[in-house]
């Protein structure tokens, strides 16, 4: 299929400008398509294993390419650059299905503008949940309602079962954590076609399927975060939080100085320059006096938080409730026992944990259901 320019779409307000370039036939605008589903591309293979998938079981596909200018450079490890979007279309272009490139630039800015702010107040950020939140889940489904589409497919490792998210059953690949913020209205709009899949599965089918992608690796970086460091991004786009304090110990006795508060976050261990005697780890972040706290591990070990509560999906949480809590991507889930009060919910760990950090998502699970979830404040 040859590729064409359809070129700014004036009469479609999505809340943020739009090109659109596409490939095959003209689609319909307007009005709602049960069987036409959005399959949000990012030129890697589980993204592509989805359309496929979709397309197989009869689902009238658009694949739909976000443009958000974090890379322009081919080599990336992220999961939108140049080379990403050829992947994507000529997965598309396999398929036989239409495929539309949206410039989502001015969008994405806000997910990098939280990115820095976060930072900037000593808290430690979740870009990916956020880009869920705000974008993948968000202004993809006013796309797919101009595209007539009715529901937006993409290639996370989840699952959606009577409403609720469930973990995928890959467990070294669920995704379920990055997804807690995307809202309970949309859930019945949202497919994800590899939830059930193990990851060797899915590639799998990509080969047999001959999509260019089969054999791609997966995304390794944020994708605005060229080379994993964020500190690049912060003086590029904020440099007054990058300004030099103290490191001191847990008695407040100077023991090295930084180059700035925004620089570290809680647990953090590599790249402190300070010899203490034993390993040591950032313990507090104070953005006022600029001062970095580092002691030992066992410091860091929280029995309870604060969250600010963000989504929930089972009835309103109006009394005590028991579950598991998980802090990180990669953190083991553990007991709690979660209580709303003020606006909040306090957390209480029934085993201590580590480097709980300001910034990042507490989701709530109930075996493998997600329950809920928010951001940690305190």
């Amino acid at each position: 299929m040859e590729s064409y320019l359809l070129g700014p779409l004036a009469n479609l307000d999505f809340g943020v400008h739009f090109a659109i370039v596409g490939q095959g036939e003209d689609l319909v605008f307007g009005g709602w398509n049960v069987s036409r589903v959005l399959v949000a591309m990012s030129g890697g293979v589980d993204s592509s294993v989805a359309a496929l998938l979709l397309k197989q079981a009869g689902y009238d596909c658009v694949g739909v390419f976000l443009r958000t200018g974090a890379q322009t450079k081919a080599a990336s490890r992220g999961c939108c650059s140049v080379e990403d979007a050829r992947d994507a279309r000529l997965v598309a272009d396999r398929l036989g299905i239409p495929f539309y490139a949206l410039d989502a630039k001015q969008e994405f800015s806000r997910i990098i503008d939280y990115f820095v702010a976060e930072y900037s107040r000593g808290r430690t950020p979740n870009p990916c949940a956020v880009c869920n939140q705000w974008l993948k889940f968000g202004e993809l489904f006013e796309i797919a309602r101009e595209l007539g589409a009715d529901k937006v497919a993409t290639g996370h490792y989840a699952r959606i079962e009577a409403g609720s998210i469930r973990r995928g059953l890959d467990a070294g690949k669920d995704q379920s954590y990055f997804l807690f913020g995307i809202g309970p209205a949309v859930l019945e709009r949202v497919l994800f076609p590899v939830g059930a899949l193990p990851k060797s599965r899915v590639r799998e089918l990509a080969e047999e399927a001959q999509l260019p992608v089969f054999g791609k690796p997966d995304s390794q970086e944020i994708c605005f975060v060229p080379g994993n460091d964020y500190r690049n991004v912060l003086r590029e786009r904020a440099p007054e939080t990058l300004q030099p304090g103290e490191i001191v110990d847990e008695q407040g006795t100077p023991v090295g100085t930084h180059e700035g508060v925004a620089g570290f976050t809680i647990g953090q261990r590599r790249g402190l320059g300070v010899a203490l005697g034993y390993p040591a780890y950032v313990l507090e972040l104070d953005v006022e006096t600029r001062r970095v706290k580092v002691g030992a591990k066992q410091h860091l070990l929280r029995t309870d938080f604060r969250a600010e509560p963000v989504a929930w999906y089972t009835e309103p949480l109006e009394a005590e409730l028991d579950c598991t809590v998980q802090v990180r991507y990669r953190h083991r889930p553990v007991a709690c026992r979660v209580r709303p009060s003020d606006g909040e919910l306090q957390v209480a760990l029934q085993t201590p944990v580590p480097a709980i950090t300001p910034g990042q998502a507490a989701v709530f699970y109930r075996d493998d259901v997600v329950l809920g979830g928010g951001w940690i404040c305190s």
